[in-house]
């Protein structure tokens, strides 16, 4: 929903100009025109920014459900790693402003200005920390190192996030300059942090808990649909009341041994069948392919649902389902869970038959909705998939909703052939299989 979209930028705005607003409003002539005042000013500004960009990062990726039903994880997602690089080089830049700025007020060089912070000045060494962690972790979300990574090891590296803002807190508000004399500024300062960890705690922890105990989640049963893909049965209680549409995902905890300690986003494979759920999952890194093992009765927890890629989106009564790989998963649920009255095409790729995940579910649910079924099935450099191929499988494509799901580059370039055939931007949905 755009709107809401809006609605959270503007407050995000909103909050930037008081950010600034609370930093300018404590300076004054004097300060400025000491030795060293404009450079400690500019630190100061580029300080409180930059955590305050931290903070809306952290807020983006929350789990907010009115948030990613109104918006989608994906674009959150955009958004987060949008902002990701201002925080830091704000952040770097408070470090040598504030360090120049009291080095010349103090008349000493650089190093030993900063030298003096970290070893006389309160909580300055767990800043320091606290930023070799944001350090850390930005580095790690460069998509070059990102695609390196196993998703077990990025997970663990960006938890330190939480622990890097905390060690920066304590530094703020006992050293800050901004808050020494102005109880007002230090107040909304304090609450502005405790609501975002107000946020981040009810919804990442005490939200799940408290569902996962009413639904208490097993494996029933796991067997495979093609290889190195398994689908798992869960079974639990009260999935009935589950607010739950076809597309839409779940962050899976599997409380088994080398699996309980992390959660991973997999998308329901079908509509819910209470007390049944079901995840297609492909065995791509030690998480998915350890999955294959899990004994019945292993209990489950999860997380959601999250996810805008539903029929909720689309703004046409005609669709096409266009997906490869485990991104046909999502794709089938979606399709279970269309309205009869909705005309849908479904467009498979793959390099071989096998590889179709739930062909036959697929090919049935098209057949019950008279719809059409399409496969493109072989060898990148063989068989032609082009905007010229999607156009002749699916004549009309610019008169539908096209929902996409796949590999991150499957995506991009069917997003990009439908762009080419006419297709609105609002009228394409995608899900990325990747982090």
């Amino acid at each position: 929903m755009p709107f809401v979209a809006d609605a959270f930028a503007a407050l995000v705005g909103l909050g930037l100009g008081a950010t600034i607003a609370l930093v300018v409003a404590g300076e004054t002539r004097g300060s400025l025109a000491a030795p060293g005042g404009v450079l400690i000013a500019g630190g100061r500004l580029t300080g409180f920014v930059g955590t305050y960009l931290m903070l809306v990062m952290i807020l983006l990726i929350a789990r907010m459900p009115w948030l990613e039903r109104a918006v989608g994880q994906d674009a959150l997602v955009r958004w987060h790693r949008r902002i990701g690089g201002w925080p830091l080089v704000l952040i770097a830049l408070h470090v040598v402003l504030i360090t120049l700025g009291y080095a010349q007020l103090q008349k000493v060089g650089g190093l030993h200005q900063l030298w003096t912070f970290l070893t006389t000045y309160p909580d300055v060494l767990a800043a320091a920390a606290g930023f070799c962690l944001l350090i850390l972790a930005g580095v790690t979300s460069i998509r070059y190192a990102r695609r390196r990574l196993q998703y077990e090891t990025w997970w663990v590296v960006h938890l330190y996030t939480y622990l890097a803002l905390a060690l920066a807190f304590a530094h703020q508000i006992v050293t800050g300059g901004a808050f020494i004399g102005h109880p007002l500024t230090r107040a909304i300062w304090i609450v502005l942090w405790s609501a975002t960890a107000g946020v981040v705690i009810a919804c990442r922890i005490v939200i799940p808990v408290v569902r996962n105990l009413r639904f208490r989640l097993r494996v029933v049963s796991v067997h495979q649909e093609a290889p190195g893909v398994y689908s798992l049965v869960c079974s639990g209680r009260g999935l009935s009341r589950l607010a739950v549409s076809g597309g839409q995902f779940f962050q899976w905890r599997f409380l088994a041994q080398g699996l309980w300690w992390h959660a991973h986003p997999y998308s329901l494979s079908a509509l819910p069948q209470p007390p049944f759920l079901r995840v297609t999952v492909k065995g791509l890194g030690d998480h998915s392919a350890a999955l294959a093992q899990l004994r019945p009765g292993t209990r489950v927890l999860i997380e959601g649902p999250y996810g805008a890629f539903t029929q909720h989106a689309r703004t046409t009564e005609k669709v096409a389902l266009i997906g490869a790989g485990v991104g046909i998963t999502p794709l089938r649920a979606l399709l279970e869970d269309l309205p009869a009255s909705v005309d849908a095409t479904v467009v498979v790729r793959a390099s071989k038959p096998d590889d179709i995940v739930l062909r036959h579910e697929l090919k049935e649910l098209v057949r019950q909705r008279d719809g059409d079924y399409h496969e493109v099935v072989g060898s990148r450099h063989k068989i032609r998939f082009d905007e010229r191929a999607l156009r002749k499988l699916v004549p009309d494509i610019d008169g539908r909703d096209v929902y996409i799901c796949g590999p991150g580059g499957f995506n991009e370039m069917v997003l990009a052939y439908a762009a080419q055939l006419g297709v609105p931007r609002e009228h394409i949905h995608q899900e990325a299989f990747s982090f």
